[in-house]
């Protein structure tokens, strides 16, 4: 029988149980991770245009203040494209204009008061205006927005202001093309603070491959606050590549915590001119070692000459039986790999055998099993003997192959050794 006191103990540790096995999902299937970023269209933006209308009805006020938002920021865009803030008809512009941006408004009975943002589209004013509106983009680059918040570095571990700022970003004005997580599924476990810090490229490659782009931008910010609700200062950092290269940096300053929204986005609209202005200098560009290993060239077949004799064909081989020089054997190897230690250890030890030539991993599978190619010179025999002689599990015969590191105490099986062959007289 069990005693009274143990009851209460039981219930605690499998309460324990219960909240470990909580928090091990809560890595996963967090709900509250990021902010799916906005559409990356090629609209035209022009923001912070400010209005005071007053009218009979408030929605009269808040269409006439539409109204003159529509020709102020027409008037801005067509200088800035250098037409010279040509006019045009409030029905033109309905057609132009794709969406209005509300920053911050106020409704009255009588009067609207805004800071409105227009959009148009970009096909519509270059047709209108006779310009080209379109551009090259760089390769795509997967953004990483890293915020250190009390000496705290996060990306989708929690939501962050900072990823809230690159996701509100209209990215369809930039000549970078930019890649924007959305901080679900797999995002959190993936795109971490310390896996910024880390230049393998193996590991990146497997990354940056999931998301279709071909580098890695790493915007940064860190969050200095004198006291809770009063000033914040950012010093914000464009870095690029698996190195975590520095392009440049700046700081800005809001009055209180009320403006860090604010803060954040004139953040990104200053990093995005960083980035802009190192790719078209030349420093910011996709970098070479992230892309896949060009696959093994395959070694000609010589074709026979017509008339050669079975004997000058036994005579060009070496007398001693091995493989001509040049030629090698494709081999596929399974190997299983629990992490990305193993791939680097069993890698290094095939290529530590004599007449290995290459050995790469095609399919990587962490936690798995994964495949690798390699050339070999010799007889697929003699390699699983040299396999062995490296600690490995060998089965498989030919050129299909499976492997695994013995489990130490065990011996491998010993093949049966047939006897001579003695000679019929």
């Amino acid at each position: 029988m069990h005693s009274p006191r143990s009851t209460p103990v039981r219930l605690a540790a499998a309460a324990a149980l219960l909240a470990a096995a909580g928090a091990g999902l809560a890595q996963i299937e967090g709900g509250d991770r990021g902010v799916a970023p906005i559409d990356s269209s090629g609209d035209f933006e022009v923001s912070g245009v400010t209005v005071d209308v007053a009218a009979k009805t408030p929605d009269a006020a808040r269409l006439g203040g539409w109204r003159i938002a529509q020709r102020k920021a027409w008037t801005q865009l067509s200088g800035r494209l250098g037409a010279g803030g040509a006019g045009v008809s409030d029905g033109t512009l309905d057609q132009l204009v794709s969406a209005i941006v509300v920053e911050r408004e106020q409704i009255g009975p009588t009067r609207y008061v805004a800071r409105l943002g227009v959009l148009f589209d970009r096909g519509r004013v270059g047709s209108l205006l006779g310009i080209a509106t379109g551009g090259a983009q760089s390769a795509p680059m997967l953004v990483i927005p890293v915020q250190y918040s009390g000496g705290v570095g996060q990306v989708f571990e929690a939501r962050t202001e900072w990823q809230q700022a690159w996701a509100r970003y209209r990215t369809g004005n930039s000549i970078v093309d930019y890649v924007r997580p959305a901080g679900t599924g797999a995002d959190p476990l993936l795109l971490t603070a310390g896996q910024v810090s880390r230049p393998g490229r193996r590991w990146w490659r497997a990354i940056i491959d999931q998301y279709g782009a071909s580098d890695i931008l790493i915007p940064v910010v860190r969050l200095y606050r004198q006291y809770p609700g009063g000033p914040v200062v950012g010093a914000f950092e464009a870095r690029w590549g698996p190195d975590n290269s520095y392009l440049g940096g700046f700081s800005l300053r809001v009055g209180s915590a009320a403006g860090l929204p604010q803060l954040l986005d004139a953040g990104v609209a200053r990093v995005d001119q960083l980035y802009q202005s190192a790719l078209r200098n030349g420093v910011l560009r996709a970098d070479p070692t992230l892309s896949p290993p060009p696959s093994p060239t395959p070694t000609p077949t010589p074709t026979p000459t017509p008339g050669a004799t079975l004997d000058a064909v036994i005579r060009s081989l070496p007398a001693d039986g091995s493989t001509p020089a040049g030629a090698g054997i494709p081999v596929t190897v399974q190997f299983e790999t629990p992490d990305a230690g193993a791939v680097a250890s069993i890698e290094g030890s095939v290529r530590a055998i004599p007449g290995v030539r290459s050995a790469t991993t095609t399919s990587l599978a962490l936690g798995g099993v994964s495949l690798m190619r390699l050339t070999y010179d010799g007889d697929p025999a003699a390699l699983v003997s040299a396999l062995q002689r490296q600690g490995f599990q060998v089965s498989g015969s030919g050129q299909s192959l499976r492997i695994r590191r013995a489990t130490p105490g065990v011996q491998p099986p010993v093949q049966p050794r047939l006897p001579d062959a003695t000679p019929v007289e």
